[in-house]
């Protein structure tokens, strides 16, 4: 078992996170984070109704402190000598960022409980564990699913998944994919653990918030997000 670490100072978090204070910064980084591919700085500026100068010095700043990262691309039909430089595109950052005041490690946590998960031998805790995350599951939908002004089985789904740390997009043949996986530190270590109990999870989820209209969880890892898929929304 890895040696407990000491948590991470929080200054240089706190100065990255206060570049969000600005309600414009905050906004073009909502956006940027929400596509599902890199964005130019012409599209943030027309999401934000401000001026391309403008976007572009917002969004560098970002990248200055790390919430975005930058990369280039010729626009789309644009090749060869005459297509011109690459445009400027930008991403959010793989980096995770947390304040905790005092500091706190809830990830020492969630790693010591996946291991003594795994050092079981017997298979107890973690059937125990994946019931409880199944039912985990279904109490996100019913935290949200109180509030008369939303209603349908795709709504309360997108609601529960929000109020777990969940990012769903629908994708065009219905299906809804996870942009991010809200446990993805303690996942790159204990990947099987963590991903069937994230499985567990979302099965109740999603039975409890959409299970009537035929939708599925499914586990199908894919690089740059979660690792289920929901079908048949």
């Amino acid at each position: 078992m890895p040696a407990p670490h000491a948590a991470e100072p929080v200054g240089e978090d706190v100065t990255t996170l206060a570049a969000l204070d600005d309600p414009l910064r905050r906004r073009l980084y909502e956006f940027v984070c929400g596509q599902p591919e890199p964005v130019s700085r012409d599209q943030a500026a027309g999401h934000a109704h401000v001026g391309r100068t403008l976007a572009a010095y917002h969004l560098d700043k970002l990248v200055d402190v790390g919430l975005l990262t930058v990369g280039f691309q010729r626009p789309e039909g644009r090749t060869g000598p005459g297509a011109g430089r690459p445009a400027k595109v930008y991403s959010r950052a793989e980096r995770e960022f947390s304040v905790s005041l005092p500091p706190r490690d809830y990830q020492l946590l969630a790693r010591l409980l996946v291991e003594a998960v795994e050092e079981d031998r017997s298979g107890a805790v973690r059937a125990a564990l994946g019931d409880v995350a199944e039912r985990a599951g279904r109490e996100a939908v019913a935290r949200t699913a109180d509030r008369p002004e939303r209603r349908g089985p795709a709504r309360r789904l997108s609601d529960a998944l929000r109020s777990c740390g969940y990012e769903p997009a629908t994708t065009p043949d219905g299906s809804v994919v996870l942009r991010n996986c809200p446990f993805h530190r303690v996942a790159q270590r204990h990947v099987e653990t963590v991903c069937g109990l994230n499985l567990r999870l979302l099965e109740g989820l999603v039975d409890e918030a959409a299970g009537a209209e035929g939708a599925t969880a499914s586990l199908e890892p894919a690089p740059g997000r979660c690792c289920v898929v929901v079908h048949g929304t």
